[in-house]
């Protein structure tokens, strides 16, 4: 019998390596559709209370530069000053909303909230019908 301590013997890792990836496959098939159930207690809310209205001050400019508040028509020269003088029975976290025309120029709205925010409001937004 003879043996050679010289040569080197060879591995023959195709059938391992044959095994791995059938076992990745199921692998990768099988986990997405694993689903965990956990019993999770979900905090009850006040859903017996209704919700407060909060309080809200519309203004509506139309293309012709005539501002309402509520059913008062103002006009841009007397706007600020009725504008404090009818808000002072406000909160000053009172929302407001301003709707103007899309024709107008973005001074004149951009005036309108000037007047609102040195009013001391905080809550301004303007809507748009987008």
């Amino acid at each position: 019998m003879d043996f050679d301590f010289h040569k080197k013997p060879e591995l023959n890792l195709t059938p391992l390596i044959d095994v791995m990836l059938v076992l990745i496959a199921i692998l990768m098939i099988t986990v997405p559709s694993i689903t965990y159930k956990e019993e999770i207690s979900i905090p009850e809310g006040s859903a017996t209370s209704p919700k407060k209205d909060q309080a809200l001050i519309e203004i509506r400019v139309d293309k012709k530069r005539n501002i309402y508040l509520k059913k008062d028509k103002y006009t841009f020269k007397n706007f600020a000053d009725n504008f404090l003088l009818k808000t002072k029975v406000h909160s000053k976290k009172t929302i407001v909303h301003i709707r103007a025309d899309k024709k107008l120029q973005y001074s004149e709205v951009m005036n309108i909230l000037r007047v609102v925010k040195q009013a001391g409001f905080l809550k301004v937004a303007l809507i748009t019908d987008g």
